[in-house]
């Protein structure tokens, strides 16, 4: 029972329905891809579980060498990484490769969460922790890893909502955000900026630009309400639609499960985010909040972009939907990110026990 109680079961249930989800559907396609995934999906637990044990009010001084390390991991990408499809994302480590930028994610969290746990949110401190996250966005998005290095600006931007930081220094930096945006248009790669117009106005090239957005438009929208079955959705299983286990697997969800199977995803990712954030709001330490909330904001921004991009809401972004794509550097880090969350939770919780056993 105290197994079970440490394991936050809300938390671990909801994961290992979403992670059972994304593994069915990856082998209806291909049993080998499922077994990979599977093998990533037990890897990511254990770690999940370990990691839950950890106090990490009393391994904050690891913080920042985890972030030099992460750092270097960036860096080694660019001497020591495979190029996949133009771009250098994995570190080859004999039988399986590793995407540092998808570990970067839940160190960033950290270091954020240390840094605000002992700063006052001014505006000098807001543009230090600016320079503290800008070297990991930069080494992310020159790989180039557009949808990871946005995810690592949502994490900035989530824990800074977390510090509370005054509504008049956020609305001065939305002002500087907004003139920043037409700017970026100019460092954008020419296959983001195809993208972007492509989303725009797919039709204009249906057969190349706009093509994967139609796609998988046309996937979401032939699975009506129960689906076409597992394993029978053409648009998938016919490869017209493109990266249907990672980036498009919602789309391939939403044609062989339906709206009933789409719902229900979404119900598990609202349930689990809504648990997270009334588990926030009881913890009586402002690193562990801090913590919970970076780890909220970056599966609330990968899912909603995700889905978003799936149909047809927003323009195609390479990122994965959380517990469910398939993808074992991204399987792991959703586990461990979790896993550092009910760590926070439990440390908390072991406190108040503590605190009543003193006064009892």
């Amino acid at each position: 029972m105290k197994i079970l109680s440490s394991l936050n079961l809300p938390i671990s249930i909801s994961s290992l329905l979403l992670i059972s989800i994304g593994i069915l559907v990856i082998y209806s396609s291909s049993q080998e891809l499922a077994i990979q995934q599977s093998i990533f999906a037990f890897t990511g637990l254990i770690i999940f579980f370990l990691i839950s044990k950890f106090q990490f009010q009393s391994v904050k001084n690891l913080i920042s060498p985890l972030y030099i390390f992460i750092l270097i991991l960036l860096v080694a990408v660019f001497i020591l990484g495979i190029e996949t499809r133009g771009t250098l994302r994995w570190i080859p480590l004999g039988v399986f490769n590793i995407q540092p930028s998808e570990f970067a994610k839940p160190v960033l969290i950290l270091l954020l969460a240390k840094f605000w746990s002992e700063k006052q949110p001014t505006g000098l401190n807001i543009l230090k922790s600016l320079l503290w996250a800008l070297p990991v966005i930069l080494l992310v998005f020159k790989q180039p890893d557009l949808g990871s290095a946005l995810t690592l600006i949502a994490i900035w931007i989530g824990v800074l909502l977390g510090a509370n930081v005054p509504v008049k220094k956020i609305l001065l930096l939305t002002s500087v955000a907004l003139c920043i945006i037409p700017i970026s248009w100019f460092v954008l790669h020419d296959y983001q900026r195809e993208r972007i117009t492509s989303f725009l106005s797919p039709q204009s090239d249906p057969l190349g630009k706009g093509y994967n957005l139609i796609q998988s438009k046309v996937a979401v929208g032939s699975g009506e309400l129960i689906g076409r079955g597992l394993g029978m959705g053409t648009q998938s299983r016919l490869q017209f639609l493109p990266e249907f286990r990672t980036d498009f697997i919602f789309a391939s969800i939403a044609e062989e499960m339906g709206f009933v199977g789409s719902v229900l995803i979404l119900s598990l990712y609202l349930f689990l985010l809504i648990y997270c954030l009334k588990e926030a709001q009881r913890v009586n330490n402002l690193f562990s909040y801090l913590v919970i909330f970076g780890v909220v904001s970056m599966f609330l921004f990968q899912i909603f972009v995700n889905i978003g991009m799936n149909v047809g809401l927003l323009p195609i972004t390479g990122i994965t939907l959380p517990l469910i794509s398939y993808g074992g550097s991204s399987l792991i880090t959703s586990l461990l990110s979790l896993g550092i969350l009910v760590g926070c939770i439990g440390d908390q919780k072991a406190r108040r026990v503590d605190i009543e056993l003193e006064k009892g």
